[in-house]
């Protein structure tokens, strides 16, 4: 039986506690993942990873990372048993050109993975890889790294990146409130993805005051990357959880194919 393509999420995962707390956002990750195939594995590129060097998690069982302080007692009872995927860790690592990819067995899944995951796959019955952040490297090569991947598509497999397109928490504030930055970064950035005009998105460090306050650590900025690099050309994207809270924190999302 021929497998169907596998489309491409970027999930806005902001707070850990959508792990656990009923809202929109945790609703709207809930119908993306019931919109899809059931995967036959998920590989995660997390904005909480950063390595020098590239890496994949290529463990059994990898373990549940609570990467946070300060939140409730029962966001650190939250365990994600998912299988891992080994031989999917060592494929990838072979069919990966210049990248330098290397199996890794001590990491996990940080809560960029599975504050998500538990929410769009709650069984914990799919296997799930993570992939590092190689911050050697500049935003080109995370996008192109992402194109790289367009194979593990056709394999069943769903490759998500999670982070957000606006991320400051030096600026935040616990409230639901947008600031004006913020709101014209996040649209701007829907505008370059619906034009498929992905040089300013790459070369955010270009884009002025605004960019400079929404991309302020980039890690959270680069897992976009990937699902950009990951969409054929004119293939269609659809955008939801399309929303700023806290003053600097956009939860956009959106699926590509």
């Amino acid at each position: 039986m021929e497998t169907k393509r596998m489309p491409v999420y970027f999930i806005g995962h902001g707070s850990p506690m959508n792990a656990i707390e009923e809202n929109e956002f945790s609703r709207a990750w809930i119908e993306a993942a019931q919109s899809i195939p059931q995967p036959k594995a998920i590989l995660c590129v997390s904005a909480h990873w950063e390595t020098r060097g590239g890496f994949i998690t290529a463990m059994d069982r990898p373990r549940t990372i609570h990467d946070f302080m300060g939140f409730p007692r029962p966001l650190f009872d939250v365990t994600y048993p998912a299988p891992g995927a080994p031989d999917l860790a060592q494929q990838i690592c072979d069919k990966v050109k210049g990248a330098s990819l290397q199996p890794d067995l001590s990491w996990g899944l940080d809560h960029g993975t599975w504050s998500v995951l538990c929410r769009m796959f709650p069984q914990a019955d799919v296997p799930v890889l993570q992939l590092s952040l190689d911050r050697t490297h500049d935003a080109t090569f995370h996008y192109q790294l992402g194109q790289q991947l367009r194979w593990l598509r056709d394999e069943g497999v769903l490759i998500v990146g999670s982070g957000n397109i606006v991320h400051n928490l030096r600026l935040m504030v616990w409230e639901d409130v947008a600031f004006d930055w913020a709101v014209t970064f996040d649209a701007q950035v829907k505008q370059w993805i619906l034009q498929e005009d992905y040089d300013p998105i790459i070369h955010f460090e270009k884009q002025g005051a605004n960019a400079a306050m929404a991309v302020n650590s980039a890690e959270h900025y680069l897992p976009l990357l990937y699902t950009l690099g990951l969409r054929e050309p004119s293939e269609p994207v659809h955008f939801f959880a399309e929303k700023l809270w806290g003053g600097s924190l956009s939860m956009r999302c959106l699926r590509v194919g």
